[in-house]
């Protein structure tokens, strides 16, 4: 366990994502300075929350003048795919000390999940190796915000410019989507619904409401979709089946 050899194999599978977070790290940290953050409160905000979407959500939130609830919630519902993620790893993790499977589970990211997951399916991948591969990853996150944030302070960055910095990453996110039905539901009712809050001036929680209200109907036209297909399936099978029996009493 953390043997020169698993550290290198860590370091080497981690390695792609450190260098996005580079990319993306050191505008956060731009953009927290202009919040008013200092290099310490965005080491120990990289540290204890460690989150991409929901540290530009805090910065680009404030900005636009949403309540502190509104902001805690909004997070809060974005970081909820971390519970499935480290949940899904529960089977690899079943031996594993418990000290070490609760890091591993507290520093799962998106990028890291899909790592590791490659990994596990390939084999001969550990839980050691698996926990650090994401703090490689926090640190190269981490160390690309606080130098972003020192950045920001020597630099004067128009807030509009620091603040597009997260609609920026969502468009990346969103143009690199599978765009299936569902994708494409929820996509335009979460958009639609951000509109129509901030129309009424819901500025506040207007990016929560959109959100949850794309994750519903995407849900719902799944379900309806799937019954859909079954009964679709079930009817072709009828029609088959019906056919069958009308060529065998021709044949008779």
């Amino acid at each position: 366990m953390f043997s020169r050899e698993h550290i290198l194999s860590a370091f080497s599978a981690a390695a792609p994502i450190m260098l996005g977070y580079v990319a993306i790290g050191l505008p956060c940290g731009i953009l927290s300075n202009t919040i008013g953050l200092n290099p310490l409160q965005v080491f120990l905000l990289c540290l204890l929350l460690y989150s991409g979407a929901g540290q530009f959500m805090i910065c680009n939130m404030f900005l636009a003048g949403s309540s502190i609830p509104s902001i805690a919630a909004s997070v809060s519902l974005v970081n909820t795919r971390q519970m499935l993620y480290a949940a899904s790893f529960a089977p690899t993790c079943e031996h594993a000390p418990r000290w070490l499977a609760a890091l591993f589970a507290a520093t799962v990211t998106d990028e890291s999940y899909g790592v590791n997951t490659q990994r596990f399916a390939e084999g001969n991948w550990s839980v050691d190796r698996a926990l650090m591969v994401n703090v490689f990853s926090q640190s190269s996150w981490t160390i690309s915000n606080v130098i972003g944030c020192v950045v920001g302070a020597a630099v004067a960055i128009p807030v509009n410019i620091a603040a597009f910095a997260m609609t920026a990453i969502f468009i990346c996110l969103l143009v690199t989507q599978k765009f299936t039905s569902a994708n494409i539901v929820a996509m335009a009712v979460a958009a639609l619904g951000v509109y129509v809050c901030k129309a009424c001036g819901l500025s506040g929680p207007a990016i929560l409401i959109g959100a949850v209200a794309g994750v519903v109907c995407a849900m719902a036209f799944s379900l309806t979709l799937g019954k859909g297909g079954k009964t679709s399936g079930a009817a072709a099978r009828g029609a088959k089946t019906s056919g069958d029996c009308g060529a065998g009493g021709d044949v008779r």
